[in-house]
């Protein structure tokens, strides 16, 4: 059977590459024979199938000559910005930094490696912290790691053991359980990985130098973005100075009042941007804590692709706590058609993990497009009359989920 299967072949002109060439091929003797007709339309149905794989080929082949065209643009682009940065606008940070000109570079986001410098300037250090302090608390941190690890095995009811057990786990065992799910699929901060003990140590230095906050969950994640882009110790001074800001205090000392101030500031600017979901939203009980806490906490690090992260960290250094909003609902308008389609249950599952595929160009179009003016109000403004006139609109939109 395989010797007459090889002999009808010797009549094509080719050997058939794929399945696809079969169709042209005689049928098997114990079949009718196809009349001429039919070889002819087999034959025509075939050129048309390859004409038809060629064009998908051709397609396929602009597309990525296309997207190769693209990268090559953006690397060009990043080139050319860096050296702008490196030598018109670093040496001159204070003067340069509000300039118009400066401002639309920042917007289109931070070159890869002055981006920790950036930030870094940007965020400034109002704390006054020294390589020295962070190698000081980072002692301490270690030393009580390793008191804890010693007396591990001591009975709780002795006189600290209390205080030792509550210490230990806010301080170290979060700490851990937390390192581990940071940016997972990187395989970077989980034990064994490079930057695993750099993390583990500027977040217990950071215990020790606050212990009146101690480690909140979330925390990790904005650690991780800074000792991604500086070096361990300007990225403890970075991380202090910036969970010191005003909105990021009042998240991680979970300060209830001031949160729901935020949230109620927030609603103003998404009913004036988008009522149709705004609209949607109240209807599904589905108020901004669910997704914006997470947000904040985290400053998008963990819901947004870490690229995409990194230019909303960009904007965040040169806008502050506003940009952080802005983004919040850019993120909402990007995917308004989507949301608009869901119930309250699928609504807090799509925003706690954003699309993978969702690209920084989509997103900060959305973001442009996204008014921060309200009545002629800025954020700051509406934010101030918040505060002054919070008890009211802390019960109007107070959130379930903060209540309980």
């Amino acid at each position: 059977q395989h010797h007459q299967a090889a002999g009808r072949r010797k009549n094509l002109e080719f050997e058939p590459l794929s399945t696809t060439a079969l169709i042209l091929e005689d049928r098997p003797l114990n079949l009718p024979a196809k009349s001429l007709e039919e070889t002819q339309r087999h034959k025509q149905e075939y050129e048309e199938m390859v004409a038809g794989a060629k064009k998908r080929e051709l397609k396929e082949a602009q597309k990525k000559k296309r997207q190769m065209k693209e990268r090559h643009r953006q690397e060009d682009s990043i080139s050319d910005a860096m050296v702008i940065w490196n030598n018109d606008i670093l040496p001159h940070w204070d003067a340069m930094k509000g300039t118009r000109r400066v401002k639309d570079l920042w917007w289109q986001g931070l070159p890869p490696s002055v981006r920790g410098r950036v930030w870094s300037l940007a965020i400034g250090n109002e704390l006054n912290i020294t390589p020295e302090l962070y190698e000081i608390f980072l002692c301490r941190a270690k030393e009580k790691w390793r008191s804890y690890s010693e007396t591990s095995s001591v009975n709780d009811s002795e006189s600290d053991g209390g205080a030792s057990l509550a210490d230990r786990e806010s301080s170290l065992d979060l700490i851990k359980l937390d390192i581990s799910r940071t940016f997972p699929s990187l395989f970077i901060f989980q034990k064994g990985g490079p930057y695993h003990d750099l993390l583990h140590s500027v977040l217990g230095a950071y215990t020790c130098y606050r212990p009146d906050i101690g480690y909140v969950q979330g925390m990790s994640f904005i650690a991780a973005v800074l000792i991604l882009n500086l070096e361990e110790a300007d990225a403890f001074i970075t991380f202090a100075n910036l969970l010191n800001k005003p909105c990021q205090m009042s998240f991680f000392r979970v300060d209830h009042d001031l949160m729901l101030k935020y949230f109620s500031a927030f609603e103003v600017f998404f009913q004036e941007n988008l009522p149709l979901l705004f609209s949607h939203f109240q209807t599904c009980s589905l108020t901004p804590d669910l997704y914006l806490i997470d947000w904040i906490f985290t400053l998008f690090s963990k819901s947004l692709p870490l690229d995409v992260a990194c230019r909303v960290w960009d904007v965040f250094c040169r806008d502050g706590e506003e940009s952080l909003f802005r983004t919040g609902l850019g993120i909402l308008r990007l995917y308004e058609d989507v949301l608009l389609q869901m119930d309250f249950i699928h609504i807090a599952q799509f925003l706690s993990r954003l699309p993978d595929d969702l690209q920084s160009h989509t997103l900060f179009s959305a973001m442009a497009a996204t008014h921060m003016v309200s009545r002629n109000r800025r954020w700051a403004q509406v934010f101030s009359a918040v505060m002054k006139d919070g008890s009211k609109e802390s019960d109007r939109n107070s959130s379930t989920a903060l209540r309980s």
